[in-house]
């Protein structure tokens, strides 16, 4: 008589899989969310670095249409951009909603820029 080792059998290939599906499907998600935040944050730097040119309203529009384009809340779509004596603040705030196993999270995001023109 042969005995399986432990995770050998059909029952542990398939406990394996499981797992590492679940660690991919919640990091995926989660992953994306960040990510796009991330690239948000990118967008709000090059606007800010290209602020002496253009004006709020057009930098403001800008932001807008990328969140947008990320698939971000309404909330991120709300940009604020304050100028003072040569520096540019740009900065947004909007919550993701994120499902962890067995739970699910309201995440704050708020990408936020300060540079100088």
């Amino acid at each position: 008589m042969v005995k399986s080792r432990a995770g050998k059998g059909p029952l542990g290939g398939i406990l394996t899989i499981v797992f590492f599906g679940a660690i991919f499907y919640f990091g995926w998600n989660i992953g994306n969310k960040y990510w796009d935040f991330y690239q948000y944050q990118d967008r709000m730097r090059q606007e800010a670095r290209f602020a002496a040119h253009r004006s709020d309203i057009l930098i403001k529009k800008r932001l807008q249409t990328y969140a947008d384009s990320l698939g971000l809340p309404e909330s991120a779509r709300k940009v604020t951009v304050r100028r003072r004596a040569g520096t540019i603040s740009i900065w947004a705030e909007y919550y993701q909603v994120m499902e962890f196993p067995g739970f699910v999270r309201e995440v704050h995001f708020h990408p936020e820029v300060v540079a100088t023109f």
